[in-house]
């Protein structure tokens, strides 16, 4: 008489159907919540060098991103606007979305200005004044880092 062994000796596999799902969960859960801090920034725009431009210390609560493009022109809400007053008119209807719709106030909002590298420096001045005038208090102007020269160093 033969004997048999207590267990199957067949060859386990574990099931990695949920495995997989889970893996694909997560890859989608992440592609939505992921920061796109990027999206705030526009390939056309060639930020100048600054030797004082560092990141912020902390992260804005309330952004309102402006690019300045070097003909002249504006981004501001994925737009191209081609005039000063168009920008004044969809700041406009920022700020009344802002304060019917959320409990925000004007003062919370910090407006970035992220200007070409070759943007009339007027320009700024004229955004920033415009920013002003819908009761804008906040602004912070966008550069990238440029390498810091030493005293005797090349």
């Amino acid at each position: 008489m033969r004997i048999r062994p207590k267990g199957d000796t067949g060859i386990v596999e574990g099931d990695l159907t949920p495995m997989i799902d889970m893996t694909f969960q997560l890859i989608a859960f992440f592609m939505l919540v992921i920061n796109f801090s990027d999206a705030e920034q526009d390939q056309r725009i060639k930020l100048p060098a600054s030797e004082l431009a560092k990141p912020p210390a902390a992260r804005y609560e309330q952004p309102l991103t402006i690019h300045l493009t070097k003909n002249d022109h504006f981004i501001y809400a994925g737009r191209e606007l081609t005039e000063l007053a168009k920008l004044k008119s969809e700041l406009l209807k920022e700020t009344q979305i802002l304060l019917r719709h959320t409990s925000k106030k004007l003062e919370d909002v910090t407006v970035i200005i992220r200007a070409d590298q070759d943007a009339k420096v007027g320009l700024v001045q004229e955004v920033m004044k415009a920013c002003q005038e819908l009761q804008f208090e906040k602004f912070a102007l966008r550069g990238k880092q440029s390498e810091i020269r030493t005293i005797g160093g090349t």
